[in-house]
This record gives C-alpha cells, sequence and structure tokens, in this order.
C-alpha cells in the first residue's frame, strides 16, 4: 500500500477538505482528527450500524471510550469489518459489555507494586515508569483499560521528577521501562529531558520504551524524534504489531528509520482470538517483523482486565502456536509465550514441552519433528560448591563491579547457601493446623 493512497486522501479530505498529502503525514493532524465517535466512524467508511446494535455500541463507548487515528482506520477493509483484524482492535464492541467474573480492573496488581506515583517496581532490578497515560488510539484489548480516557491525562513534570527521584534513589535499578499510555505522546521536548535525566543516573545501563506509533502512527517517527532518541544509547523499542496487515509501506517506513538509528527493536504480540490466534498468521507476522530488523519477544496470553473474555483464547491456542515456530522457522523469529501472572506476579513463559524424561547419565528430548533423542550427562563433574564468598571461587569471575543479589523464590531453592527447603504459602491449612498459631515456618 502506498504512503497515502486514494483511500487515504478520501477519509483526509472528508475529515478536513484543505487535507493533503503534507497534513495527513503529520502525527499531529491525527492527533487533532482522532475519531472518537461512532457517527464520524460510519461517514469515513460508510458503514451504518442497525438502531440496536448502536445503543450497545454507545453504551460501550460511554464505559471504554473509542479513538482511532485516521491512519489506523485507513486500514479497515469495510466490505468486510466484521471480521476485519484491525477493525477488531480498534472499534468499540458489545462483547466488551459482558465483564466475566474472574475479570480484574488491575489484573497486573500494578497500583499495589506502586511505590510511588507513576512508578511499578515488581522486578528486582527493573522498574516501569507510566510517563503518559493516553495513547494516540484506544487499543480493544489494552490490560489498563481502566486508564483508558483519563482526565489528566499527561503526568506534570513535577510527577515524573517524583519517578525519577525513586529510581535516583534505588540503587538495584538499572533497567528502566518507559510506558503508559504511549510515551511517544510525549513532545520531542519533554522525551529529551525525561531521556536526558535517566540517561544521568549512573546505575541506570539501560531504558527501554514501548510504543505503539508505528502500527496505528507511523508518522509519529521522524527525523526530529529519532535524533532526539538516538542520543541516549543503550536505548531499546519495543513495539506492538499483532497481524501482517499492519506492517504497511508507512509502518516498515518508520521501523526503518529507527533501526537506521541504531535503535535496537522488539514486538510484543497479544494473542487475540479472532484477530491473529492462527500458526499461519503468526508465522507470517514475525517473518515480516525480522524482515524488517525487529525481534519477536514477547507473545502474551491477554490478560484478565475487564472486557475482555471475547478476546481470550485458551493457553493451548497459544501453545500451538509456538509448536509450529519452534524448528520450523529461524530462532530469531520465535518470540517467547507469557502469561502475566493475575496478581502481579509477572511474565511467565509457557511453552511446549521438549524434555521426556531423564536419567542419572541421560536426558530424552524430542525435537519439533517428534524425533526422539538423547543427550549423554558427564560420567564425571565436579560441582562448584557455591557459598557466594566470591574470593574464595576457582570460577575467574574478576569484574568488580560484578553484583551479587540474594537468592530469591526458586533460586533460593537452588542455591548452596541457602538453608532453606521448601516455600510454603502463608495460608497453607495444614501447617496452620499443625503449628496452631498460625506460623507456616517449616525450619
Amino acid at each position: 500500500m502506498p504512503i497515502f493512497n486514494p483511500r487515504q486522501q478520501e477519509i483526509a479530505q472528508k475529515l478536513d477538505p484543505q487535507a493533503g498529502k503534507a497534513e495527513w503525514m503529520d502525527w499531529r493532524w491525527h492527533i487533532r482528527h482522532t475519531v472518537r465517535d461512532i457517527d464520524m466512524f460510519e461517514m469515513l467508511l460508510g458503514i451504518q450500524f442497525g438502531a440496536s446494535e448502536r445503543r450497545k455500541l454507545a453504551e460501550t463507548v460511554e464505559k471504554f471510550p473509542m479513538s482511532i487515528t485516521p491512519y489506523y482506520l485507513s486500514l479497515i477493509d469495510e466490505t468486510d469489518f466484521s471480521l476485519d483484524p484491525v477493525f477488531k482492535q480498534s472499534f468499540p464492541g458489545v462483547d466488551e459489555l459482558m465483564i466475566d467474573p474472574h475479570d480484574l480492573r488491575d489484573p497486573l496488581a500494578e497500583d499495589q507494586d506502586s511505590p510511588v506515583a507513576q512508578i511499578t517496581h515488581r522486578y528486582p532490578d527493573r522498574v516501569l515508569f507510566h510517563v503518559s497515560n493516553i495513547c494516540s488510539m484506544y487499543c480493544r484489548h489494552c490490560t489498563r483499560k481502566r486508564k483508558v480516557g483519563d482526565i489528566d491525562s499527561i503526568p506534570s513534570r513535577k510527577i515524573l521528577n517524583e519517578g525519577l527521584e525513586y529510581i535516583r534513589k534505588t540503587p538495584q535499578v538499572r533497567d528502566v521501562l518507559l510506558s503508559g499510555g504511549d510515551p511517544l505522546m510525549l513532545s520531542d521536548r519533554t522525551l529529551d529531558w525525561l531521556l536526558g535525566e535517566l540517561r544521568a543516573i549512573d546505575h541506570v545501563e539501560i531504558i527501554r520504551l514501548g510504543t505503539r506509533m508505528p502500527v496505528v502512527l507511523p508518522y509519529r517517527i521522524t527525523p526530529q524524534l529519532t535524533e532526539v532518541l538516538q542520543k541516549y544509547h543503550p536505548l531499546y523499542i519495543n513495539t506492538h504489531f499483532k497481524h501482517p496487515r499492519e506492517l504497511t509501506a508507512s509502518s516498515r517506513l518508520a521501523l526503518a528509520q529507527l533501526a537506521d538509528a541504531g535503535l535496537p527493536l522488539g514486538n510484543q504480540s497479544v494473542l487475540l482470538a479472532g484477530v491473529n490466534d492462527c500458526p499461519r498468521i503468526m508465522k507470517k507476522l514475525v517473518h515480516q517483523l525480522v524482515k524488517n530488523r525487529v525481534r519477536p519477544y514477547y507473545l502474551y496470553q491477554c490478560d484478565l482486565s475487564e472486557g475482555l473474555s471475547h478476546f481470550r483464547t485458551p493457553v493451548g491456542k497459544g501453545i500451538e502456536i509456538i509448536e509450529n515456530l519452534i524448528g520450523h522457522t529461524s530462532g530469531l523469529a520465535v518470540p517467547t509465550y507469557v502469561i502475566d501472572a493475575p496478581g502481579g506476579g509477572g511474565k511467565i513463559p509457557v511453552m511446549p514441552n521438549y524434555l521426556i524424561s531423564w536419567s542419572t547419565h541421560k536426558v530424552v528430548l524430542r525435537n519439533y519433528e517428534g524425533v526422539i533423542t538423547t543427550y549423554k550427562e558427564p560420567d564425571s563433574y565436579e560441582p562448584i560448591f557455591c557459598d557466594r564468598n566470591c574470593e574464595s571461587c576457582s570460577l575467574q569471575l574478576k569484574l568488580d563491579d560484578a553484583e551479587s543479589d540474594p537468592p530469591l523464590g526458586i533460586s533460593e531453592l537452588l542455591s548452596d547457601e541457602s538453608e532453606l527447603i521448601t516455600l510454603v504459602p502463608d495460608s497453607n491449612t495444614r501447617l496452620i493446623r499443625r503449628n496452631g498459631n498460625g506460623d507456616t515456618d517449616t525450619d
């Protein structure tokens, strides 16, 4: 599809009779002309909803607002829109009003893991920094639907400074992920200031930025923006392509600008029923991504956010898709399939099982073809006993700044220095009954 085709020209001029290619390629023009109501949507695409459906759609928009960039709207095939993957991701559906009993307002418990405004600190060495509460488009499957349409959409510098101060005072944070909303809704000047403040913190090693702009508004990727971003290496960009149809000429050009600026690119897809729950679709997507210098990073199981039950697939569908990728295409093109655990447990990889069995001397494995093979374990292995005393270890680390974090969770059970032999939930009724006082300590 050309960067400015007749269909896009028609949509542009319906929105603004004076609009031409220059306006269409101006990302701010798209923000000013974002489609937010059903009447405008029908007028632009020549679609007419029935009166009953329209009433239900209006109820949906009242609860979960609509916002579609003219660019992304132009990708919808109006002749078969009800099955169109772009339509399903961008236009509200009446199914969003069906709140499943297991749906959660904040499924990932981000608010509970927020030590200060705009910061989620869940993992030991990294934080999520919410620098914007708005996006150029409201994705219908958004895990943060609770925040969609917030009035105070862009945090003030005062609030952003609170997040920066937390990072400055927390030396274990080596990785900061800018998220939102969409960080690229900030101006170039604000991004320049924010990235500069982060890069000035000695213990912040890398900065990551999550954005869907290359998908829904690729014109935001300007030479001026890339000039700002490339000042702050190492800076990683993760975007969110979910269907091959989204990789248009405009999107490919945006990705090329970022890659040419030396910015490593990754992609996070969400597995969505009726959109991309097909091994062939996903294989085409990952092939197109790597062709455009984007590394498939995660394939997410759809979260338990309110109103998303119609988008969720069984976990088995995700396993099937990964099974059709591993061995069938380059390892570079295979994302990690994860479930972001409800309640704030973090991302849990869920992959096909290739380990069949093992004994003292052999491991039995199977490959993607179903071939069963063995791997011979070493007859003599001299284990290194690790008491975390690196000075006396025979292995050569010799890195003055090498970190030695205490083991946590499963790693603590595996640690030679730990005396812990069991992890027990606080609510274990058997041990509460045994101890009689609610103490579940097994030592």
